[in-house]
């Protein structure tokens, strides 16, 4: 177990380098001079020339990626218009048009993302898998026609546009807006339910026909028919060993969607009014700020990376059949 774990968070690191290094290349290696798209028609030469070297762009291209790496491991000066600023390790460069590190925004702005996705995914989750569950049991019933039909019709929909008319037209759920977890838990948890449940409810959708599909094909395997002829209860063949067989694809799915939420969120955020990492990549986008969108394309690649790494392991929890080599 130790093994595999330390070669799967080696194997995710080089991943990580290898996302960082690709980025960097694309966005201030790009043909287009970035200093001159920042600085915009009317900069003076003494301002895109202030803009070149606080960004390193006056230096070649191995050593603009290695300033960028030293930084994360052991910070790193900027200086712009004879002013030096210093960043802390981790540093992941310094948002001239905001004024701050990037990883003061990005520290700002991401627990609010991490609230709206865990909190969406721990409804759209057990949602998903309990009516899934259901629909399995009672295959080709009225009621399982029913929750595959109403899956089919909420995936049909636009998230955006469901969220949209959440925003408008639920009126009885509290105004969205931010508060941290440790001030106060409970405005924290009223102020997200409204994209909770905007999130969590249109993703079940998806969620119930994976967990559907899995448990028809658990039920009618050997072990529990086995479980079965020992005069075990339904209801604990079901959602103690079916349940627990099915559900290692539906895991799997959870996992790369929790990584995917991070750029689903940008809708999110923007709808509800939540200054998240989403709202704050837009920004960065249209601002042209490459330090800030470097830093969200880092930390998607370090969600999604660690988000394969926890499923793997949890395999061997949560299948029995699955051996790690």
């Amino acid at each position: 177990m130790l093994l595999y774990i330390v070669r799967r968070v080696v194997s995710a690191i080089s991943v990580v380098i290898v996302t960082l290094v690709v980025s960097f290349a694309l966005f201030f290696l790009a043909p287009t001079d970035p200093a001159g798209v920042i600085c915009g028609a009317r900069c003076t030469p003494e301002r895109l020339a202030d803009i070149r070297a606080s960004l390193d762009l006056d230096r070649p291209p191995v050593e603009q990626i290695g300033l960028y790496m030293k930084g994360i491991v052991v910070g790193r000066d900027y200086s712009a218009g004879g002013v030096t600023r210093h960043c802390s390790a981790p540093c992941l460069g310094y948002s001239y048009t905001l004024s701050q590190p990037v990883t003061t925004l990005i520290a700002q702005a991401l627990p609010i993302t991490l609230s709206i996705i865990v909190g969406g995914a721990t409804i759209y989750f057990w949602v998903g898998v309990l009516s899934g569950t259901i629909a399995a049991q009672r295959r080709a019933s009225p009621l399982d026609r029913i929750t595959v039909s109403t899956s089919l019709l909420v995936n049909s929909v636009p998230y955006f546009v469901v969220a949209l008319l959440v925003a408008l037209y639920a009126t009885f759920l509290p105004t969205s807006e931010y508060h941290p977890f440790l001030k106060n838990p409970f405005l924290w948890a009223s102020g997200l339910l409204a994209a909770w449940l905007t999130l969590g409810l249109t993703n079940a959708a998806s969620y119930t026909r994976y967990s559907r599909a899995s448990m028809i094909e658990a039920l009618g395997q050997d072990f529990i028919r086995t479980a079965r002829s020992k005069g075990i209860s339904e209801r604990r063949v079901v959602y103690r060993h079916g349940v627990r067989a099915a559900l290692t694809p539906v895991v799997t799915i959870l996992g790369l969607d929790i990584a995917y939420q991070l750029t689903n969120a940008l809708f999110t955020e923007s709808i509800f009014g939540l200054p998240g990492i989403g709202v704050l990549t837009l920004r960065a986008f249209r601002l042209y700020d490459l330090p800030v969108l470097m830093g969200g394309v880092l930390v998607g690649a370090v969600v999604l990376v660690l988000m394969n790494l926890i499923v793997d392991v949890a395999y061997t929890f949560l299948d029995p059949r699955v051996r790690l080599g």
